[in-house]
């Protein structure tokens, strides 16, 4: 008998084309995905996944190139998010077919935030399409929708990643895949003590750097650093003997120039779906969690399908084989509060 699993799919943009290559892996080994919960990306590939459709979709993204997606994006600067992603939708939509959620082959839960009431919203039945298009509006990137009198928005500003939503799958273990980029171990919930009187501003690079390393190299990380006179390249190398920091030079600065809308909100809603996913997966922790890491990619790098598939596949394969090692019966004895 292959053994059940309850595949739960974290939010976090561009990051969640691991999702597919995670489930990828779960078919490759015999494993049965019985339910399914997400949020955000986790609930569009989710959603497809319990479809049968996600090979499809799959087939269509890894075609697309940065110029592609910046025309599927479909920019908006004057409506209730940056970009209106309806090329986007209704190729998904064309793919769903009109499937129905209570009418899946798969058990399946999309999550949303009802921005009126401030609660969860679960999807469990309706239109496919209709509950992905309500779980992916990143506030800020993608406008909010209004689905039976409610206003939905990014299910990740409440359950990053909704393990409670498969509780009651009888499933003989529980994977999640979040896209935090943060384990319960090492996201550091203590606040950070700080002055806004000057300070040196070689100090404050260097701090900068430290904070920023692996999550916010891109260009305009670049051309900031370059406006306080250090450039990329030259971060490793120790500060001169000669050089004596002004301390009344105040480092307030505006934010760095390229950074726009949906990449502040992308960000925002990293540092808040790690903390959230911390508190969540300390009162519901599933079997088997796979982590991709925060510099994976940034929210809107869709044209990366092909990378974050891989290593979908490569972290889930390495999670798969340390439960393995663990528990050579793995998957085959039902977990416990399951039946």
């Amino acid at each position: 008998m292959s053994p059940r699993v309850a595949l739960v799919l974290g939010s976090g943009g561009a990051r969640g084309y691991a999702h597919i290559g995670a489930i990828q892996v779960l078919r490759e080994r015999g494993y049965q995905i019985v339910g399914i919960a997400g949020t955000s990306m986790g609930a569009l590939i989710g959603g497809l996944e319990a479809a049968g459709k996600l090979d499809d979709y799959t087939d269509w993204v890894t075609t697309l190139g940065p110029r592609d997606v910046m025309r599927l994006l479909d920019p908006s600067p004057f409506g209730a998010g940056a970009i209106k992603l309806e090329r986007v939708l209704s190729r998904m939509t064309e793919i769903l077919g009109g499937a129905r959620i209570e009418d899946l082959p798969i058990p399946y839960t999309a999550v949303a935030t009802d921005l009126g009431a401030r609660r969860e919203v679960w999807f469990t039945a309706g239109p496919v399409d209709v509950a992905i298009r309500a779980s992916v509006a990143i506030p800020g990137a993608i406008a909010p929708i209004m689905v039976n009198g409610r206003l939905l928005a990014d299910g990740g500003l409440l359950n990053p990643l909704p393990v409670d939503a498969v509780a009651a799958v009888p499933a003989d273990f529980t994977l999640a895949i979040s896209l935090s980029g943060w384990t319960p171990r090492d996201f550091n919930a203590t606040p950070a003590r700080a002055t806004s009187e000057p300070r040196p501003p070689v100090e404050w690079l260097d701090q900068f750097r430290r904070t920023a390393a692996g999550i916010f190299e891109n260009d305009w990380v670049a051309s900031m650093l370059s406006r306080f006179g250090r450039a990329p390249d030259a971060l490793d190398a120790p500060a001169p003997d000669a050089l004596e920091p002004d301390p009344d030079q105040m480092l307030v600065a505006p934010a760095p120039a390229g950074l726009g809308i949906a990449e502040v909100a992308g960000l925002a809603l990293d540092t808040m779906g790690g903390l959230i996913t911390r508190f969540r997966l300390a009162a519901q922790p599933p079997d088997v969690l796979v982590t991709v890491p925060a510099d994976a990619a940034r929210t809107l790098d869709f044209h990366r399908a092909h990378e974050l598939i891989e290593l979908g596949r490569a972290l889930t394969s390495d999670a798969l084989d340390a439960r393995a090692a663990l528990e050579p019966g793995e998957g085959l004895a039902v977990a416990p509060g399951t039946s």
